[in-house]
């Protein structure tokens, strides 16, 4: 008889910060019963994926399996845990277990992906769910938004503590603060697993409160002489509250700009847990307020092109413009790999003379993740006989292994694909499983083996030629080859057109081609196809992409 095991296997957010999707599994090898703790997203960048809108976790293992899968858990409502069942839960419809707030967001997720809203069920804190061989709890633990929580997951094999994004806060301003009792209680009961965040595991310094943001925001809105405009993700609640209540405490009218701060805040209303918001004003009626006296709260703390804060640096945008001795705040960190698109922001906003503020010296942010020091705290809190990094890239995951083994837990790295067997006294790893990604483009879902992004990559780096020959009933040229240039230089040697010279090197080739390869298509398209790329090497140094299109006239 086959000896059933826990198991833990991430198919996205380990090795890299987003596209949060862990697996737990009890049961029979390879027959476990399985759930999915969080399932969210990455976003793409103009140079590993162009065109793009959102990179979603490849879930085919868990697909394959869903007859074994009892139901998904979502720890909180950011972007990176919950955004993806939208896409992609009607591939695995099971129940989707999430407190009162996250399933709010989870439930538009749902309808703006076209996918049913029953399924989203609302839990309450410490009440107990059944999933098969799982008992689930969600634990109140403070984080950058309202109710974010830990999953205690109990198993025959023992309890597993899933943290989530969390911090240390005991005054978190929105959301609830942090238990010590709570979590000193959970680890009484005996915890095998603690599967833990990682992402500040580098900051060795204590994590700092929201409610420390309070005075420094005050005295910056206060003294700025123009108007302001400060930026941060849309989903940190307890930031927008932080910034309006600053604003108003400065005198200065809010204005909310983007579709998803608006989302942010009605939803947190309406859950009842963002009951001291200030009021707020329209951009048409901020057109009519003194610079000096409005503060305007935009999406786009991660440069996207098509937020508030990339369009007010861009130009007017909903009536309103910025001007020499504005100031622009950005109370975010960079996401890795956002660089760019933030510069971008920062230096449109500089040719306009506007004064940019950001988060360097920690006096207008504070992160919503442990850092060193509050790992540590959660380690000793929790007690666990095992603790598995999770959430950072794997600088991130290696580091925070080796704290735990040096404070005496027995640790693994496990990145997305990795499945480890919690079964015993340390974890073992037990397989590896195909993981991946999945592109949201459009309406369309592909994978990264389609080859759509390599292709679209080629394209943007070597440009593309498309030739077109017609030949008639004997296989001969009606006329010359014509040649359609895009992405390249327009003029090569002398400035001649390019289209010219590639059409003058295609007529010399076909010159001297004979039947045989005027009879055949895919040899006269492989023909045509290596002498365009030869040529066009020879007069600017590139090798385009190139697509033969042959007609031929019918007898």
């Amino acid at each position: 008889m086959t000896a059933d095991r826990l198991i833990y296997l991430p198919l996205g957010g380990a090795g890299e910060v987003g596209m949060n999707a862990y697996v737990y599994g009890y049961g029979p090898r390879g027959k476990e019963r399985l759930i999915l703790v969080d399932l969210g997203v990455t976003f793409p960048d103009m140079d590993g994926s162009p065109g793009v809108d959102l990179i979603l976790p490849d879930i085919a293992w868990l697909e394959e399996r869903r007859d074994r899968l009892e139901a998904v858990f979502v720890t909180h409502a950011h972007e990176d845990h919950v955004t993806a069942l939208g896409q992609l839960w009607n591939r695995l419809k099971v129940p989707v277990h999430a407190r009162n707030f996250t399933a709010r967001i989870a439930q538009k997720k749902m309808m703006e992906g076209g996918q049913p809203v029953d399924p989203v069920k609302i839990a309450k804190p410490r009440e107990p769910i059944e999933a098969g061989p799982f008992t689930v709890q969600f634990l109140p633990i403070s984080h950058s938004l309202p109710e974010a929580s830990a999953l205690l997951i109990e198993t025959p094999a023992g309890r597993v503590l899933h943290t989530g994004d969390f911090k240390i806060d005991l005054a978190p301003g929105v959301g609830e603060p942090f238990d010590e009792k709570l979590y000193s209680a959970t680890g009484d009961l005996g915890i095998k697993a603690l599967v833990c965040d990682s992402t500040n595991i580098f900051n060795a310094h204590p994590g700092r409160s929201e409610s420390s943001l309070h005075e420094p925001l005050q005295r910056l809105f206060t003294e700025a002489p123009g108007l302001v405009v400060a930026t941060t993700f849309a989903s940190n609640v307890a930031r927008l509250r932080s910034m309006a209540q600053a604003a108003r405490a400065a005198g200065r009218s809010i204005c909310l700009m983007g579709r998803a701060m608006h989302n942010m805040v009605r939803t947190a209303t309406e859950a009842g847990l963002l009951h001291d918001f200030p009021p707020t004003v329209t951009p048409e009626e901020a057109g009519d307020i003194a610079r000096e006296s409005l503060m305007i709260i935009a999406t786009g703390s991660q440069g996207e092109r098509r937020a508030a804060s990339a369009q007010l640096a861009r130009g007017t945008y909903m009536g309103i413009d910025l001007q020499e001795g504005d100031t622009f705040l950005f109370s975010s960190m960079t996401i890795p790999g956002n660089e760019r698109a933030v510069l971008r922001v920062v230096n449109d906003l500089s040719e306009r003379g506007v004064d940019v503020v950001d988060a360097t010296g920690g006096l207008y942010h504070v992160s919503g993740h442990a850092n060193r020091p509050d790992l540590e705290r959660m380690h000793d809190l929790v007690r666990p006989r095992m603790v598995i990094p999770m959430h950072g890239e794997h600088r991130h995951l290696r580091q925070h292994a080796k704290l735990a083994a040096a404070r005496g837990f027995a640790s693994a790295i496990a990145p997305n694909g990795t499945m480890l067997d919690l079964t015993g006294d340390a974890p073992v790893v037990a397989e590896y499983v195909e993981t991946g990604r999945l592109y949201l483009d459009g309406t369309a879902i592909y994978g990264a083996l389609d080859g759509v992004v390599r292709e679209r990559i080629k394209l943007a780096l070597n440009g593309h030629v498309m030739v077109s020959l017609l030949l008639d009933e004997d296989d001969q040229p009606m006329g010359e080859a014509w040649a359609d240039c895009q992405g390249l230089a327009p003029k090569g040697p002398g400035r001649r057109p390019l289209s010219e010279i590639v059409e003058d090197e295609l007529a010399d080739v076909i010159e001297r081609f004979d039947r045989k390869i005027l009879r055949d298509d895919d040899r006269l398209s492989e023909a045509l196809r290596r002498a365009v790329r030869t040529c066009c090497l020879d007069a600017i140094g590139k090798k385009p992409e190139v697509t033969v299109v042959v007609s031929r006239l019918a007898e």
